[in-house]
């Protein structure tokens, strides 16, 4: 695994380098936030650790630009920002997990592991079928989607979705598969929440004729016009 730890406190991050090069993973840091993005868009990790607070530029505009420019990247938020409120703007600003500090680095390598496993286990889908059909189309590097050319922008969550169900189209994916590839690892989300994303999904598919059906009892299918 290849990893950007995007963090200032030297001790925090020097810690986390030995703990984690010990597991072989590969890490890089960076620890000023106009520096960020140019590192990650060099660097290509598979996951992004990433603190709010840097010098030179706030974390969540980091990110915020990151998702417009179409970077993937599965995100871990690490903060000392703990209230429910910064979780929340942290989500939703693109991000796929967050864990406050001060956090224990066994949760950290589980949380990355998961991460790690449904960017991996979405590309190979998504890999296998790279020229779907209807305009469909899936770029191996970002790991974006485009449609007619144009990348469509959706959050982290529902792109994973749309991973999962573009690898098969006109087939039912069932919920629990799913909810496994969108929300790794977060035993604190409820089951129900599947059915936001993909309420949200349904909406960015309008006008590229594709529509996402849900199967009661079956989970989702994703049909492509002829």
């Amino acid at each position: 695994m290849k990893l950007l730890l995007i963090e200032d406190d030297t001790a925090l991050h020097t810690t986390l380098s030995r703990s984690l090069t010990r597991l072989g993973w590969q890490i890089d840091v960076c620890v000023d936030g106009r520096a960020a993005l140019p590192r990650w868009r060099a660097l290509k990790p598979d996951v992004v650790m990433l603190d709010l607070t840097l010098p030179g530029r706030d974390g969540l505009q980091i990110l915020a630009q990151a998702r417009d420019e179409g970077l993937t990247t599965p995100v871990l938020i690490l903060t000392a920002r703990g209230m429910v409120g910064d979780r929340v703007q942290g989500l939703n600003a693109g991000a796929d997990d967050y864990l406050s500090k001060p956090f224990d680095l066994d949760e950290l390598e589980a949380r990355l592991r998961a991460l790690y496993r449904r960017h991996s286990e979405n590309y190979a889908d998504a890999a296998s079928h790279p020229e779907v059909k209807s305009g469909f189309s899936y770029d191996k590097e970002s790991g974006a989607i485009y449609h007619g050319g144009q990348v469509l922008a959706l959050p982290p969550r529902e792109l994973a979705l749309l991973q999962a169900l573009l690898a098969r189209p006109g087939q039912a994916v069932a919920k629990e598969r799913l909810f496994e590839l969108v929300f790794p690892g977060q035993a604190e989300v409820q089951f129900e929440a599947i059915e936001v994303v993909a309420y949200r999904l349904r909406k960015k598919l309008h006008g590229t004729g594709a529509v996402l059906t849900t199967l009661r009892g079956l989970g989702y299918l994703l049909k492509l016009p002829a």
